[in-house]
């Protein structure tokens, strides 16, 4: 039997629907009581907090070109060990990555660093014929990998999936495992970022209408099967699960809240094997801080919230206090632009922040950051020494506009090495990024921040 039954999930482009794919076979598995790992290639923290309320199961990132092949099969191995089997939601198109000219990036790259087969997802809703030389083309693209089913997605009846279903058998070996019908119950809603955050899901209605749907067109014993004919997976190195370097005796606040929920969860385990115990509080309704020793502040939507962040004046200055009195406070993002003095919010209306740092996050429909970036640390700061490089990426439709001096503690490249500035603002031991950077590609940030929160605690 596979130790490690897999399966990508991945789309012709995108907007076919992966997301709602990937959730309705989550869904559907665990409610045959399957034990489900899921994952999700690329940089996305939306798509694997659905994942997690589905499953159960925290959900993992992996990225050929933040964390390279052998960080992402270790990741991989560590969280489906005790897993029944894998789900890995892909990115974009398949061949879709960091570079128009090569795979790095790309769900392709990571389905073959994985040894895993590639279930494609099609939007066959103005479709039929035509599905077999799409497919046809997408599984001989590359020769090395696997796609070895289709799911249709956005189907308008039976009839029309026989006639897709027919299509593709006639003309291609490639198995096809079923269809979701166009059903605007099956949506999720989006926004500049996304789609809407499962912190924001009222309730568990659509995962269940997937999971029955799921049951209805899709061939659940197909599916699984495809998983368990993944090829044997690569021996890794360090696989096991964290093991404490240290006893957790460094309490470290987390936001989380609607406003602040963008964490990566290998983020959060290498500060745990580091000694850290978190605990949570939320910048939205709480009005005091628990008592801690360090703060992490991710990122989210705080311009969507930005009148009661604002009206939150108690929070506001116990944030600010805080740093002021030299605590160690990592920020990310969303947790960055809560740090400034004000955001202006889409309907040019600014609500007053914390004032730590003299500028205004400014937001934008047509000024969008994206991409994949890598920071080199020009100073010694919390998060280590001069030189050290880190990989991670930038999504946000906001622009810091100065009220006063800016002191930055890295410079960033994008994925071609194109200088995109300067990034990490620091005042005394806060360090706050636009670019939400993965631990997992220097080990070593985790117990550089745990090692300067201690310092400023033994000081006291």
């Amino acid at each position: 039997m596979n130790p490690h039954p897999r399966l990508v999930i991945a789309g012709t482009h995108s907007g076919v629907g992966k997301t709602t794919v990937t959730l309705a076979l989550l869904a559907a598995l665990k409610r045959r009581g399957r034990r489900v790992q899921a994952f999700k290639a690329g940089p996305d923290f939306i798509d694997p907090g659905h994942h997690s309320l589905v499953t159960g199961r925290p959900s993992r990132n992996l990225d050929g070109w933040m964390l390279g092949e052998g960080i992402n099969r270790r990741i991989f191995t560590r969280a489906s060990a005790d897993a029944d089997l894998s789900i890995i939601e892909g990115m974009m198109g398949l061949f879709d990555g960091s570079s128009p000219v090569n795979e790095s990036g790309s769900t392709a790259e990571l389905a073959k660093q994985l040894a895993a087969p590639v279930l494609l997802v099609i939007d066959a809703s103005a479709m039929a014929r035509s599905v077999a030389a799409v497919l046809t083309g997408y599984a001989r693209f590359d020769c090395a990998l696997n796609v070895a089913g289709v799911l249709f997605n956005r189907v308008g009846s039976e009839g029309h999936y026989r006639l897709l279903k027919e299509a593709v058998e006639a003309e291609t070996a490639i198995e096809v495992v079923g269809y979701l019908k166009s059903d605007q119950l099956f949506t999720i809603g989006d926004r500049h970022l996304g789609l809407v955050t499962a912190t924001e899901q009222e309730s568990r209605d659509l995962y269940d209408r997937l999971a029955t749907a799921a049951m209805e067109t899709v061939n659940l014993d197909r599916v699984e099967a495809l998983a368990e004919a993944a090829g044997l997976f690569p021996s890794v190195q360090g696989a096991p699960a964290f093991l404490p370097k240290r006893a957790r005796t460094l309490r470290v606040g987390l936001a989380y809240d609607s406003a602040f929920c963008f964490y990566y969860e290998d983020n959060l385990d290498l500060l745990k094997a580091e000694g850290v115990e978190f605990r949570e509080f939320s910048p939205l309704t709480d009005h005091i801080l628990p008592d801690v020793d360090m703060l992490y502040l991710g990122g989210g939507y705080p311009e969507l919230y930005g009148e009661r962040l604002a009206g939150n004046a108690d929070m506001r200055r116990a944030v600010r206090s805080f740093a002021e009195a030299g605590g160690v406070l990592y920020a990310e993002c969303g947790g960055m632009m809560y740090l400034t003095q004000s955001i202006r919010d889409f309907e040019g209306r600014t609500h007053e922040m914390v004032g730590l740092f003299p500028a205004e996050a400014v937001m934008s429909r047509t000024t969008m950051q994206l991409g994949y970036r890598e920071l080199q640390i020009s100073e010694d700061c919390v998060l280590g020494t001069a030189g050290t490089r880190v990989r991670g990426h930038e999504f946000h439709y906001s622009t810091l506009e100065a009220r006063g001096p800016l002191h930055y503690a890295g410079v960033l490249t994008d994925a071609q090495g194109n200088c995109q500035g300067p990034d990490g603002l620091v005042f005394r031991n806060t360090l706050a990024f636009y670019t939400h950077l993965h631990f997992e590609s220097v080990t070593t940030l985790a117990g550089s921040l745990v090692a300067a929160a201690q310092i400023q605690v033994e000081s006291r």
